[in-house]
């Protein structure tokens, strides 16, 4: 296997890989589905919650990583506490709006700051550690790749908010769906593709051996 192929591979488990997403996105399809159908937000809310235990014991099962499932079982929670709380169907969406907005942030200050995200996440997983900080040409990469996913956070929070403002919970859901899975690989992908052309930094006690 390539060098490259193993960083890609590495960059997607680091986001949760194609099972983290399922675990923390299927619930809320099983919500908008089930909230179609019986028009009963409680109902719709136990059988996201349930659905979302389900996953977590499968992974405990199969003796897979339980972080990504058990994560979007506590945020099925929360964001049925959020609906259940004020009665609204568009409320289980709050904390995934709250979430983008409080990442999308924590992307932006570091960019500025000059310590991206992407490179404190990837910098140890990659075997580089912190070494890229003295790396003028893998700084600003992880820079440039940061700023895509600045982009997709508060992409959704322009998109989805205004819709969650008009109540149209079919539609929020949808748009939601539809800015969730293909855009994070999209964005996961165009970040290895930035990544990808600049290697990576080679710590100082690696050199020395």
């Amino acid at each position: 296997m390539s060098s490259q192929h193993e960083d890609k591979e590495k960059i997607v488990s680091a986001f949760g890989g194609k099972k983290g997403l399922i675990d923390a996105g299927f619930p809320a399809l099983v919500f908008l589905i089930s909230f179609n159908i019986t028009k009963d937000l409680w109902n719709s809310l136990i059988a996201s919650i349930i659905i979302s235990a389900i996953l977590t014991i499968i992974r405990l099962i199969m003796k897979d990583t339980i972080q990504h499932a058990l994560s979007g079982f506590i945020g099925t929670l929360i964001s049925a506490w959020f609906a259940n709380k004020t009665g609204n169907p568009s409320d289980v969406f709050v904390p995934k709006l709250l979430t983008n907005l409080a990442y999308g942030s924590v992307y932006l200050i570091a960019n500025l700051l000059r310590w991206p995200i992407l490179g404190l996440m990837l910098g140890p997983i990659l075997g580089e550690n912190l070494a890229w900080r003295n790396d003028p040409a893998r700084k600003a990469a992880y820079i440039r790749a940061s700023w895509i996913w600045v982009g997709l956070f508060f992409g959704r929070l322009i998109v989805q908010f205004p819709i969650y403002l008009s109540d149209n919970v079919n539609l929020l859901g949808a748009v939601n769906l539809a800015m969730g899975y293909p855009l994070f690989f999209a964005t996961v992908y165009g970040s290895w593709l930035v990544l990808k052309g600049v290697p990576t930094t080679v710590p100082p006690a690696q050199k020395e051996e």
